[in-house]
């Protein structure tokens, strides 16, 4: 049992667990799946203010943020106790194209060149960590969730700003992997 539960799970296992997520949440009060609208909550909870943005009862997103809770401390178990110590299964190609960029690492989940307090403080890494970070919080905001949000929870309700969202997500996740990633790194 253990061998089982500690070594990666194919696609077509995770996958359809992750899908049964959002019927789920729909039974349990029609809830929507999404992870970005935490951090309003988080700061509506921690930075009483004035900003009618954050006036609100935050605590009825509390199920949202116990979800995320669990996301940590899941995480957390999988790497600290379930982790099977190989390295992350990558094609030849997309180590080849890799290291063309100057990603040498291969060991644990991100490379330690670009996520690290040493990668932090280089150029390279500021721009990817903190520039990458504004850009992923403030595209959540403004496309009114985040990409999980929208890829599962919008997409399986049929909504079309989900749609037309997942649609930039991916144009832009391709802009950014031909273009904008070779310029950085």
């Amino acid at each position: 049992m253990w061998d089982f539960i500690s070594q990666p799970w194919p696609w077509y296992v995770s996958g359809p667990l992750i899908g049964l997520v959002v019927p789920m949440l729909l039974l349990a009060g029609g809830k929507q799946f999404g992870v970005s609208e935490n951090l309003r909550h988080i700061c509506a909870a921690a930075l009483p203010t004035r900003v009618s943005f954050f006036q609100y009862d935050w605590r009825a997103g509390i199920w949202n943020l116990t979800l995320v809770a669990g996301v940590l401390v899941g995480g957390f178990i999988a790497a600290t106790f379930l982790s099977s110590g190989l390295p992350i299964a990558l094609s030849a190609a997309t180590v080849a194209d890799l290291q063309a960029l100057g990603v040498n690492e291969f060991e644990g989940l991100a490379p330690d060149g670009l996520f690290s307090m040493e990668g932090l403080l280089s150029l390279r890494g500021f721009l990817i960590i903190v520039g990458g970070g504004f850009l992923v919080g403030f595209g959540s905001r403004y496309a009114g969730g985040c990409t999980s949000g929208h890829a599962i929870s919008g997409l399986s309700d049929l909504q079309l700003p989900s749609l037309i969202a997942v649609i930039g997500f991916f144009a832009g996740g391709l802009l950014a992997t031909f273009f904008i990633l070779p310029l950085i790194l």
